[in-house]
């Protein structure tokens, strides 16, 4: 019986350790180690205070970077121009699908390398319709990340520095503004690509008269400027100023006909385009060159248009304006503008690219065409 007894004892012993064994694997499964908790304590998917704005426009972008890499090595394949980078501090990028302008955003950003860029966006009426009342401001957000292709991009300190140096009432802080506006997230992937640690500034621009660019402008160039000098920023070796802008929208499907349709309507727009650049976009940038730009792109006011509907009316011109005075602050200097590259839908069409995560989110035709161009600006 003694031995029956202490028989017992030992299987409820082992019951007991198997129990307690079999509950720590499954709190280990359940809990992970110090090592990985550590990891998903700082990981922002793990952390519902980190707000990363989401991606707007997953089909003409790319957010994979093995997909990136795919239209980077391509893309450098067709490659056969030299461009200059030495002086070069900003830029005007087209936001159009990757497939459409892919051979325009390549030559500029692979001469970017710099650690922060200021991106000036556009505003589009997908915007303006939904959130009323923007105009004659500038739309800064608080998110505390930025989707990426290797990683969420962080945001620069200057940000914040605006908003505590700019007069409240040439601002607004609007999430759900830079939520539905893709004309920034455009720039990101391909300025990520070149600099992985980049850190950025959105920063939109509303429609505005002439006279209010100039006030902000003048405004904001100097808190840039305090900014730059504060951290011992180089232009163009340290910091990057991008202007997105796509210009004409041509077509039926636009209601622009500015130059009647056809064929011949779409070489009168092409010509029309090459004509504004070259009178008002290369060459020493002033004060009057911007104002004869808006002079052709806007109409009656500046809410109306003439021959050409570009989407970068506002953004180009604010831009320009604030780099002007920017550079002037920090270097004595002017700036010089370049042409890398102009085309439009029609002439491209689509990049012969195949299951790497891309698509486009228009059509091209004589009835629906879109320009865009690739400009660097230089110290002069």
């Amino acid at each position: 019986m003694k031995k029956i007894k202490n028989l017992s004892l030992l299987k409820s012993a082992i019951m007991v350790i198997m129990l307690a064994l079999l509950f720590w694997v499954g709190l280990s499964r359940l809990e992970p180690s110090a090592e990985k908790s550590a990891a998903i304590g700082s990981s922002e998917q793990a952390n519902p205070a980190v707000k990363i704005r989401s991606i707007r426009d997953d089909v003409g972008f790319c957010w994979k970077a093995s997909s990136m890499k795919i239209l980077v090595d391509y893309l450098a394949s067709l490659e056969k121009e030299k461009f200059d980078s030495e002086g070069l501090v900003a830029a005007i990028s087209p936001h159009d699908d990757y497939l459409y302008a892919g051979r325009l955003y390549y030559p500029l950003f692979s001469h970017i390398k710099t650690r922060e860029a200021i991106i000036f966006g556009v505003t589009h009426g997908t915007v303006r319709n939904e959130i009323k009342g923007l105009d004659s401001l500038l739309l800064l957000e608080e998110f505390d990340r930025w989707p990426g292709v290797f990683k969420p991009v962080e945001i620069s300190p200057l940000r914040e520095y605006l908003k505590a140096h700019l007069k409240p009432e040439y601002y607004v802080t609007n999430n759900r503004a830079h939520e539905i506006e893709h004309s920034i997230e455009a720039l990101v992937p391909f300025l990520q690509y070149f600099n992985p640690d980049v850190k950025i500034t959105p920063i939109m621009v509303a429609p505005m008269p002439l006279k209010k660019m100039k006030e902000i402008a003048e405004a904001l160039a100097e808190v840039i400027s305090a900014y730059i000098k504060e951290h011992s920023l180089r232009p163009g070796k340290d910091i990057f100023f991008l202007i997105s802008a796509d210009g004409n929208h041509y077509g039926q499907d636009f209601n622009n006909l500015a130059f009647g349709e056809g064929q011949e309507a779409w070489e009168k727009g092409l010509a029309f385009d090459r004509q504004l650049i070259a009178s008002f976009l290369t060459g020493v940038i002033d004060d009057q060159k911007v104002a004869g730009l808006t002079g052709e792109l806007w109409g009656a006011t500046y809410l109306d248009y003439k021959n050409s509907y570009w989407c970068g009316k506002y953004s180009i011109p604010f831009g320009l304006l604030s780099l002007i005075r920017i550079i002037a602050r920090t270097s004595g200097q002017n700036i010089y503008g370049k042409l890398f590259r102009y085309s439009d839908t029609y002439s491209e069409g689509v990049l012969p690219l195949k299951k790497i995560g891309l698509g486009t989110t228009a059509p091209f035709s004589l009835r629906h065409w879109v320009s865009f161009f690739s400009i660097g600006y230089y110290l002069k």
